[in-house]
């Protein structure tokens, strides 16, 4: 019998979720009335480092993308993907957007398509052995339920710790600096659901 692929195994060119990223950032910080500089002060990130990104010639780490996310008050997704109407849509796997950190090779698979009018993101995670990556507090009324599908993922909410093993879920709110640990020696699978209230 043939073995099954994980959604994680399933090799996608490294530019998968960067494709959009390069045009979204550039629109998003216009439609926000901002300069370079002033998003850099926003979110701590630098002029050089989002002139790269905006160019299409650098890939930001998981924190650099999360900064830019929280300072333009939009998910990894809408930053990562392309926007749909509201209709009935089928994502292949080989459509989803993926986004791997070239610092930690944290890998982040927007599995929910980028709705127009915003919505509920699902994100699939794969944390290599021994890794960690840590997000800055999201917007008031963002929320999060994660889900560890396959090891165990060490989440750090302020400065509080939570161990989350296989088949365990944690919910919190997200407008809190937030990492996530793997101090197995196996890679750690997870799901997000990212639920943003205050866009409803």
């Amino acid at each position: 019998m043939a073995q099954q692929t994980k959604p994680s195994d399933t090799r996608c060119p490294s530019s998968a979720g960067a494709t959009h990223l390069a045009g979204n950032l550039r629109r998003m910080r216009r439609d926000a009335k901002l300069t370079s500089d002033q998003l850099a002060e926003l979110s701590g990130v630098s002029r050089a480092m989002i002139s790269k990104i905006e160019r299409g010639v650098s890939v930001p780490t998981a924190t650099v993308l999360g900064k830019l996310a929280a300072a333009l008050e939009v998910s990894l997704s809408q930053l990562l993907g392309s926007p749909r109407p509201r209709t009935p849509r089928l994502t292949k796997l080989n459509e989803q957007a993926v986004f791997r950190d070239p610092e930690t090779g944290f890998e982040r698979r927007s599995i929910s398509p980028v709705l127009e009018d915003g919505g509920v993101d699902l994100a699939f995670n794969v944390l290599p052995a021994k890794r960690s990556v840590r997000f800055p507090a999201h917007h008031g009324g963002v929320e999060e339920h994660l889900y560890v599908h396959e090891g165990t993922l060490t989440v750090i909410l302020d400065e509080t710790p939570f161990v989350v093993s296989a088949g365990d879920t944690l919910f919190f709110p997200s407008d809190c600096i937030h990492e996530f640990r793997n101090e197995t020696d196996e890679p750690t699978r997870f799901l997000i659901v990212i639920d943003d209230r205050s866009k409803r």
